[in-house]
């Protein structure tokens, strides 16, 4: 195995002890942050029901209009606004933050602060 896989097989394990202790309901659905070289993912999920609330990346139509990024960092704090619109548009008040076996830093983080902007409360 190499680096990398060791690397995402410690993420999938941090990201499962943080699942087992954590759940989305339909009151409070979770906000789940993935995060890849290029991009970040974010979506609201209710996992009574299973279902994807709302979400929101960085190659979403608007993400990809508005080119004017500085860095990484700054398109997350624009997906976690984004994500928070979408979330706000269902009637989604609060939720509960899964940052998925990562790191809360740097664009993981950024997406926290961006939906903490857009409204939600975690």
């Amino acid at each position: 195995m190499g680096v990398t896989n060791i690397r995402r097989l410690g993420r999938l394990k941090r990201k499962n002890r943080i699942r087992s202790k954590l759940s989305g309901t339909a009151e409070r659905p979770r906000l789940c942050v993935f995060r890849s070289a290029k991009h970040v993912y974010a979506q609201v999920i209710d996992d009574s029901a299973g279902h994807t609330l709302a979400s929101a990346s960085t190659l979403d139509s608007e993400a990809l209009k508005k080119n004017d990024y500085e860095n990484k960092v700054a398109k997350a704090v624009f997906v976690g606004k984004l994500v928070a619109e979408r979330a706000k548009a269902k009637g989604v008040e609060s939720v509960v933050f899964d940052r998925g076996g990562y790191l809360y830093h740097g664009r993981v983080k950024a997406v926290s602060d961006g939906a903490r902007e857009g409204g939600l409360i975690f």
